[in-house]
């Protein structure tokens, strides 16, 4: 059995993008890489249009999706972060490893550890 990883990965996308846009950014950039290297999206949580707390891009608000994610063991998101830094659409992201007890409190690697 593979022992797994979980991330969160927060993405602001441009205010200008539509949420079809945005599905299909995700599932482009995230989704099908994450598949590949053989993990999961656990959630997707569309939290919408926020303003910020000062002016980034000429722009005062962007639309935040928040994702958890499953990886094997010695694998990262190294491709994905690179992917949406060069996206135009992606205002800025952040990617944090949970910790294990996070993740199993979150019930993310629960499930896992007993299947």
């Amino acid at each position: 059995m593979l022992d797994m990883r979980a991330y969160e990965l927060m993405v602001i996308f441009d205010d200008d993008v539509a949420d079809a846009a945005i599905q299909g950014h995700l599932k482009s950039l995230i989704s099908e890489t994450v598949e590949a290297d053989g993990g999961s999206v656990a959630t997707v949580d569309n939290w919408g249009k926020r303003r910020f707390a000062y002016r980034i891009n000429h722009k005062w608000e962007g639309t935040y999706v928040v994702l958890e994610i499953l990886l094997p063991e010695g694998k990262d998101l190294s491709t994905q972060s690179r992917a949406l830094r060069l996206a135009d659409d992606v205002v800025r992201h952040k990617i944090i490893r949970l910790p294990e007890s996070e993740a199993t409190r979150r019930g993310l690697l629960g499930a896992e550890a007993t299947a």
